[in-house]
């Protein structure tokens, strides 16, 4: 069968990354989580000042509090403290319209710490894989090991990844390499490893490209020309299960196609739904995000992407290479739309508390007494050392309530003021600090994680 083409699309990406507001700490994956998309349970989903962790055994830095819906399958997931060493449960809510028995929903990931404001990073949660085996040199070509370090959250995450072109345009999940400050690149079948930049992303549906630095004369992964697989065909999964630097190929058959997963987390509030998945049973775990799906002819048909578990039987489900192949053709041309972003975002440099109505009281902290005034805006839970908001004079409990004389009532306000900005802009900030004074400060955004 032949391969198709797949040139870069002209003209070259642009640079022009998106704004984005700050990240907070991510939590550990649940014991068998695959990935999260955008803190999803198991498929990642942003949150507030908390994260829930993905298939992508990623550490997940966050940003606005987005939220997600409760369904049919639940569960409840442990998250790790490492600076207690303590475990303590957070319930996440999932839905999976053709796994209605029960599970969870989980995107594969890789190894996370947990590791919030002054907490220490430590301990990593995997998954367990039973039926899979090594990948061979042919299920391994063209598959890339993807760990990522999230500086900002004390943590760091693994992955998979799919090289498209010989000088290095690497495809994966948006979920794995999401609150990334670094990106480490390896090649499986020779070692070669390289520092990757990201060319773009599209969180909602959960797709990024990469590009490595240097790379030329790579071994390219076959991609499937034949169309979306038939309920049935045998597949296999290959990925970097749990996180452990070495592709395992797991067998399987398609179940299902156009499959939905809806996935929330305990901090959410509305879902965020990936739509037309292939779904297939295999022994998908974490960390195996971003890698292949195979079909009986070597040729890759989708991107792993979630899975359930706590299920006898393991549901994966992947995006249709040709639905990831047209974000990268887009992404290609700089089209900063339907979600696409390009480059690195805008970065603040704080962690958003829960949105809501503080109360500041003068001389003490928000809340701290029964004679307060009532503030709206976006609370500042956390402030990143060395960042514009650190050297502007931000700090933990002030609430900004205006960007640029713009009016800020939210967390979703402050990161829709700060959208249209990039690394190198400068913004005006009013906010309430916690002796109730109104203060007011410019800021030069930085260019910040990968959004």
């Amino acid at each position: 069968m032949s391969t198709p083409t797949w040139p870069p699309a002209e003209p070259a990406p642009s640079t022009e990354p998106v704004a984005a507001v700050v990240p907070a700490a991510p939590a550990a994956p649940p014991a068998t989580a695959l990935r999260e998309p955008r803190w999803r349970t198991g498929i990642g989903r942003k949150v507030g000042a908390a994260a829930v962790a993905a298939l992508a055994l990623a550490g997940i830095v966050m940003g606005v509090a987005e939220a997600a819906d409760t369904s049919e399958v639940t569960a409840t997931t442990t998250v790790q403290d490492a600076a207690s060493d303590d475990s303590s449960a957070q319930d996440s809510t999932l839905t999976s319209p053709s796994d209605s028995s029960g599970g969870t929903v989980t995107t594969p990931g890789g190894t996370y710490g947990w590791g919030g404001p002054g907490g220490a990073s430590s301990g990593m949660t995997t998954s367990t894989q039973e039926d899979a085996t090594a990948a061979s040199d042919a299920e391994s070509a063209g598959i890339v090991l993807i760990d990522t370090v999230l500086s900002y959250s004390q943590a760091e995450a693994a992955g998979t990844g799919l090289v498209l072109t010989s000088d290095g345009l690497i495809l994966t999940n948006n979920h794995v390499i999401e609150g990334s400050t670094e990106i480490t690149v390896t090649i499986a079948t020779t070692g070669e490893t390289y520092t990757a930049t990201v060319v773009g992303t599209d969180a909602d549906d959960d797709v990024a490209l990469l590009q490595l630095e240097g790379a030329s004369g790579l071994t390219t992964v076959t991609l499937d020309d034949d169309g979306d697989p038939t309920v049935g065909d045998d597949v296999t999964a290959v990925g970097n299960a749990s996180g452990g630097g070495v592709l395992m190929a797991a067998d399987g058959s398609v179940t299902e196609l156009e499959s939905s997963v809806t996935t929330a987390s305990e901090y959410s509030v509305s879902g965020e739904t990936l739509d037309g998945m292939i779904e297939f049973e295999a022994d998908v775990v974490s960390g195996d995000s971003g890698g292949a799906l195979l079909d009986d002819e070597g040729e890759v048909v989708g991107i792993t992407t979630a899975a359930s578990s706590g299920l006898a039987t393991t549901i994966a489900y992947a995006i249709p290479i040709e639905d990831s192949l047209a974000i990268v053709d887009q992404i290609q041309a700089g089209d900063e739309s339907d979600g696409v972003e390009i480059g690195y975002p805008a970065f603040l440099g704080i962690a958003i508390a829960p949105d809501s109505t503080y109360a500041v009281m003068p001389g003490g902290r928000p809340g701290s007494s029964a004679t307060t005034a009532s503030v709206e805006g976006a609370q500042v839970g956390y402030v990143y050392a060395d960042t514009p908001a650190a050297a502007v004079g931000l700090a933990a409990g002030d609430v900004i309530t205006a960007v640029d004389g713009t009016t800020v009532a939210s967390g979703d306000d402050l990161a829709a003021a700060l959208a249209d900005h990039e690394p190198g802009d400068t913004v005006t900030l009013t906010w309430t600090d916690t002796s109730g004074e109104t203060q007011t400060g410019d800021a030069t955004l930085i260019a910040g994680p990968a959004a």
